[in-house]
């Protein structure tokens, strides 16, 4: 039964980022979300550890110490800020993330925050899990304001003009990357 509630849990997800990504202007990455989630190594934990109010790496995290799937997830998919982490000499270095993958994340973070509150969710939602959950020193600067940036504007503005705003953000940078070649 975990198997089925599972697979469905990370269904409704991807169906809601993509509505999400959608309204971001982001249509293959809207697709082409969170497919990982569907490999061996990601899936099978997912069920195993499934509670249905919050990810199940949470869970993996108490039982093991660490989530080999979240360890799966992050380095395949760049819409988590944690995938732009590098090391050089020795040092933690945080790459900004690109535009359409930024955009993405905060996609991803609205939804998830629907799929596990489900009517306790309100546009105030993401923005405190942000503020409470999230190592914003393991980021990179830039990426972390302009999270906070459009977490706020959804918590005061609203889902339409939040992504009126983040779909500009992406359509400008695309031109900036073409203007730059």
């Amino acid at each position: 039964m975990k198997i089925f509630k599972h697979f469905l849990t990370v269904t409704r997800h991807r169906r809601e980022v993509r509505k999400l990504c959608f309204k971001a202007g982001l249509i293959r990455q809207g697709l082409t979300h969170d497919l990982s989630k569907f490999s061996r190594a990601e899936f099978l934990p997912g069920a195993k550890y499934y509670q249905g109010y919050r990810s199940p790496q949470a869970r993996e995290r108490e039982v093991l110490g660490y989530s080999a799937a979240w360890l799966h997830h992050k380095g395949r998919n760049k819409h988590h800020f944690e995938y732009w982490t590098d090391f050089a000499d020795g040092r933690k270095v945080y790459v900004q993330m690109p535009a359409r993958y930024f955009a993405e994340m905060v996609c991803d973070r609205i939804a998830a925050s629907k799929i596990y509150l489900k009517d306790k969710y309100t546009e105030a939602s993401p923005l405190e899990y942000f503020e409470s959950r999230t190592d914003m020193n393991s980021m990179h600067p830039v990426t972390c304001e302009n999270l906070r940036y459009y977490l706020t504007l959804l918590k005061e503005e609203g889902e339409d003009k939040m992504f009126a705003e983040l779909k500009k953000y992406v359509k400008d940078s695309k031109k900036k990357e073409k203007s730059n070649k």
